[in-house]
């Protein structure tokens, strides 16, 4: 039976979704395929395969039913791989591509098996030989998808040329002791997807670092903050969530004057930041850059910038979750405020430690941190404008929308829809 993937999908696939889902809004029944044999293909469960030790390897258990009351004359076994995976020596009747990640989804590898042969009805198939993957020293949380098709499910956009195995040939054998899959009730009796989370035995090293600023009373100055996954494995979230989060608190007696891309305030002088995508790749880096204006001396004032988000069992080390933001205000003398001071800019600071109270956002759990923009007249720290790439994903999704309902009437898009 098919399996809900907990993983990303690109935005073509989101519109094919909305446009399947239009049709059952309509009362519509979806067309037959006009490559329809009789065959009704569905592939067995493939258990989730845990505890992979990076380096080894291990077989994909792949087998199919006929379940239907015709028989086809040529089948594909299709095994796309997230990128802590790799596909080892592939058979000469399979094909090897790549493809980059885009949109939402991080790159893949596929590997396209075609059996030139008849699947009879009412039989259990499986190759001869399992097709073999290697866990690479860079698998935390992968992916692995197998597709069955009567038709070559192979990638089309962004794929690489395709490189040919070089192995011999592997056929499809009948399982005669095996338990038929249950077909169940299908738009595409032709073909049929699992997909399996593989998860190995690894550590990644989430980080992040702080800031040194100077300057005197009235000066606006640039901060950057940074995470990075020091790896060695990358990382990758189900759901469309961020990898990660990070909580910057900005140090007292100062105000933010430029936001910060990818957050949203969570009260003032305290922001949570998501990350570009829901992976990062070992080695990422993502800085938060925004500006300060210092209002005012406060003696022993910091900042503070620390990891927050879903768990993080994969990270060992804690001692790098957090850093901290200092300030140094020339000519201060340990001075801890309490009358307005004029600012370089001819402006009359605040006195009451981090700036105004008002107007502060309460996006919570925001999974890319943007929230609607504030002035700094409506609040002492300026809240996120959302001029960051991940932000946009709102309006994406809206106009996806309008792009499912444009793909009911789209007849040919079955096969970029399930991969």
């Amino acid at each position: 039976m098919p399996q809900s993937s907990t993983g990303l999908r690109p935005l073509r696939q989101t519109a094919g979704a909305l446009g399947a889902a239009a049709l059952l809004a309509l009362g519509a029944a979806p067309a037959v395929a006009d490559d329809d044999t009789g065959a009704v293909l569905t592939l067995s469960n493939i258990a989730p395969i845990d505890g992979v030790k990076p380096g080894s390897t291990f077989d994909v258990p792949a087998a199919f039913t006929n379940s239907g009351n015709g028989s086809v004359d040529k089948v594909y076994l299709s095994y796309s791989v997230t990128r802590g995976l790799s596909h080892t020596d592939l058979p000469s009747n399979c094909l090897r591509y790549e493809v980059g990640s885009f949109d939402e989804a991080p790159s893949k590898s596929y590997a396209v098996c075609e059996f030139d042969q008849t699947v009879e009805p009412g039989a259990v198939y499986a190759p001869e030989k399992a097709l073999t993957l290697k866990a690479l020293d860079r698998a935390l949380y992968d992916r692995l998808r197998v597709v069955v098709d009567t038709t070559d499910p192979a990638p089309t956009d962004g794929a690489s040329e395709p490189v040919r195995g070089t192995g011999p040939v592997v056929k499809l054998v009948k399982q005669p002791d095996a338990t038929p899959a249950d077909p169940g009730y299908s738009q595409h009796p032709d073909w049929d997807a699992v997909d399996v989370k593989v998860t190995a035995k690894n550590t990644a090293d989430f980080q992040v670092t702080g800031a040194d600023l100077k300057g005197k009373v009235g000066d606006t100055v640039p901060v950057t903050v940074r995470f990075t996954n020091a790896g060695p494995a990358w990382v990758l979230r189900d759901g469309d969530i961020p990898v990660t989060k990070v909580r910057i608190g900005i140090p007292a007696g100062t105000t933010v004057t430029k936001g910060l891309d990818y957050c949203h305030k969570l009260a003032t002088g305290s922001y949570e930041c998501g990350t570009y995508q829901s992976w990062a790749d070992e080695g990422d880096e993502q800085s938060y850059t925004f500006k300060l204006r210092i209002d005012k001396a406060v003696s022993g004032a910091k900042g503070s910038v620390s990891l927050a988000g879903a768990a993080r069992p994969f990270d060992t080390d804690k001692a790098n979750d957090t850093a901290a933001i200092t300030l140094d205000v020339a000519g201060s003398g340990g001075s801890t405020g309490g009358s307005g001071t004029s600012g370089g800019d001819g402006s009359t600071s605040s006195t009451g430690g981090s700036g105004s109270t008002g107007g502060t956002s309460t996006g919570g759990n925001s999974s890319t941190g943007g929230t609607s923009a504030q002035s700094a007249s409506d609040s002492g720290d300026l809240a996120s404008t959302g001029s960051g790439s991940v932000l946009p994903i709102a309006g994406a999704a809206t106009a996806a929308v309008g792009i499912g309902a444009g793909a009911v009437l789209v007849t040919r898009r079955r096969r970029a829809a399930r991969r």
